[in-house]
């Protein structure tokens, strides 16, 4: 895996592939195609302890000696939300009966767990 220390405090590209390797990591273990597969619960329980468990310790290896600004929160932020988006699949709109992509909130509720920033700051104590 291999995490790379510069003599600057910029860790833009540490991140850059932590992200690259975590998505790569999701697209291994978690891809499938069939949408039947994630309509029952107990998939979606197991998708969330496969990213906990797999796919976080891949993004976050090395996070130990990051310092985030915002701009990588966010881009921490911005994977994780793409990841849940695609684990519990796009909801029917009540009024319209159009597909749409589940919001932030509506995710947040989902998962029920702490956010990558929270696992970020446990692993930084």
């Amino acid at each position: 895996m291999g995490a790379t220390l510069k003599n600057q405090n910029s860790i833009q590209e540490e991140i850059k592939y932590r992200l690259i390797s975590g998505n790569a990591c999701y697209l291994s273990v978690l891809n499938v195609s069939s949408s039947s597969f994630l309509s029952t619960n107990i998939y979606i329980y197991i998708y969330i302890k496969t990213y906990r468990n797999i796919i976080l310790p891949v993004v976050l290896y090395g996070c130990e000696t990051w310092s985030l600004m915002l701009r990588e929160e966010r881009r921490l932020r911005v994977f994780e939300d793409r990841v849940m988006r695609r684990m519990f699949e796009p909801k029917r709109a009540q009024v319209t009966k159009w597909w749409r992509k589940s919001h932030n909130e509506e995710l947040n509720d989902l998962y029920s767990s702490p956010n990558i920033i929270m696992f970020f700051i446990k692993s930084r104590m």
